[in-house]
């Protein structure tokens, strides 16, 4: 999904449309990149969750799954919305799901840490 994102960002800036390049739109363009990129690192830390899921077996607290999930889309959700509701330099409302993905992302990586360690 996030790469289909990193291309449509890249063909709306190769046809230099002039409502995704205006200089007045460039907190969107910012948040757009930023939403495409944790999106893809999200991607990757998934891949990552599930390959130390070999090593916690049974003790794996199913919490930091979900709350992975959860913050696979808040985040880059957050980012997205945010310039899609962009004015005059500010982010738009969505922005306001960032911290509470942040929030997941940090229960999850609290949660596996713990399972690893045991």
């Amino acid at each position: 999904m996030f790469v289909t994102l990193g291309a449509v960002l890249e063909a709306m800036h190769g046809f230099k449309l002039d409502w995704y390049l205006a200089v007045g739109n460039e907190t969107r363009r910012l948040l757009w990149r930023l939403a495409h990129a944790h999106g893809t690192f999200l991607a990757l830390v998934h891949v990552a969750f599930g390959l130390c899921l070999a090593h916690v077996g049974e003790r794996a607290p199913r919490i930091a799954s979900g709350c992975l999930i959860g913050a696979s889309i808040a985040v880059p959700g957050g980012f997205l919305l945010g310039g899609y509701g962009a004015q005059d330099g500010d982010p738009g409302i969505g922005i306001l799901l960032l911290p509470f993905g942040f929030l997941l992302l940090l229960v999850a990586s609290i949660g596996l840490a713990r399972a690893l360690r045991a």
